[in-house]
């Protein structure tokens, strides 16, 4: 059983585009003759010298990682999504992967509820390595935990959950099955809510004294997301970093880490992040801010991302995230290795058709590489991360 090897349904008008793009190609090597009203304003816009919409309508090159994964990789026209060599958009096992998400990992809920899950994540190999840089291990609370990308990366590293909360019943379903531990699902900022998370994770430090307690989590991103254009301070969700600041206060946890996407650090001209920062600076001694894109720690995606790490000064001075892979195009050279494309990730998985579920098909063929292996439990992320050495 490969869990939610699912390729969405495309329209007939959207098979006629695909099949005209090539590998790397992109929404120019489509005709003219092919009627789209959408494809008439991208041109349009890209005339009138509003940017190269170079993504849209997109095909993987094999050799290359994938542009970041969202919640509308199911969609053609959102972005490079278009599967490096069938006909159709990436499958959800496929993006899964590509967030690397271990194949033994089963989505729950509808498919645009396993979609979000996925686009909204965190790479599990890049919580991995961000819990590797922490000098010990010990237990969790996980908030805006979505599916637990987050989470994964953590427990493969050795940590256990203590609870987890999330808006979306989906995600806790989701993060309940694969993770294990106590979930709550519903609004933080509801008392009943607060209330039990705080309590669980205080009779947690009551509990296993011995043990670090730290807060992880991400609040919701489509607000600071360079993707929204109707972003700003005004959109709730841009708010929800103070209740997860009133819930580290509430804890004192011996830190924290706190994710989001690269838009959060220039929403209102960079004022909004400073004002996210001081917010977070009097939760603990001191914080660090990490910009990454997580095809340079091994993992086959282009996702800008900002971790803030939050503690005492000692554990905050030490933390450094070490690239160990990058992405080079034809003809360049760089230091580190370059990271793995789309094909290597992904050829062993069932070739499926749009609209196909391939969830009871059989791998093509063994695991051939590290990155394979991983994905399919064969060697442990350590081993995998290694192999670039």
């Amino acid at each position: 059983m490969i869990f939610n090897h699912y390729a969405a349904k495309l329209s007939d008008l959207d098979m006629q585009i695909v099949n005209c793009v090539p590998p790397g190609g992109n929404w120019k090597d489509i005709p003219e003759t092919i009627p789209s009203q959408r494809l008439a304003q991208i041109r349009e816009s890209y005339k009138a010298g509003k940017g190269s919409r170079s993504t849209y309508y997109g095909r993987l090159r094999p050799e290359m990682p994938a542009y970041t994964i969202n919640t509308y990789f199911n969609r053609p026209g959102n972005g490079c999504n278009m599967h490096y060599e069938q006909n159709r958009t990436l499958s959800q096992r496929e993006a899964a992967r590509l967030q690397t998400f271990p194949d033994s990992f089963e989505f729950k809920g509808s498919i645009t509820a396993v979609n979000k899950q996925i686009g909204n994540a965190v790479p599990v190999l890049l919580a991995y390595q961000i819990a590797e840089q922490i000098p010990f291990k010990g237990q969790f609370v996980d908030l805006f935990c979505g599916a637990g990308g987050l989470a994964l990366g953590f427990v493969w590293s050795g940590w256990k959950p203590v609870i987890a909360n999330d808006i979306d019943k989906n995600a806790i379903e989701t993060h309940k099955a694969n993770i294990g531990g106590l979930t709550i699902c519903g609004d933080i900022n509801e008392e009943n809510v607060f209330n039990t998370i705080v309590n669980t994770a205080l009779k947690a430090k009551q509990e296993h004294p011995d043990l670090p307690l730290f807060v992880l989590g991400g609040p919701p991103c489509q607000g600071f997301s360079t993707a929204n254009t109707r972003r700003g301070v005004s959109d709730m969700r841009n708010w929800l970093f103070k209740s997860y600041a009133k819930i580290v206060k509430a804890i004192n946890p011996d830190g924290f880490v706190f994710e989001n996407v690269k838009g959060i650090t220039n929403l209102d001209g960079g004022r909004f992040f400073e004002v996210v920062k001081t917010e977070l600076e009097t939760c603990v001694d001191k914080i660090k801010i990490n910009k990454v894109n997580a095809a340079d720690f091994g993992i086959p995606q282009r996702r800008d991302r900002v971790i803030i790490i939050g503690g005492d000064k000692q554990l905050v001075d030490k933390f450094t995230l070490v690239p160990i892979t990058g992405v080079y195009k034809e003809g360049q050279i760089g230091i580190l290795p370059q990271i793995i494309g789309v094909k290597e990730a992904l050829k062993d998985l069932p070739i499926i058709a749009h609209a196909e579920d391939g969830s009871k098909k059989e791998y093509i063929y063994e695991a051939s590489n590290p990155f394979q292996r991983l994905m399919r439990g064969k060697i442990q992320p350590k081993e995998y991360l290694d192999s670039y050495k």
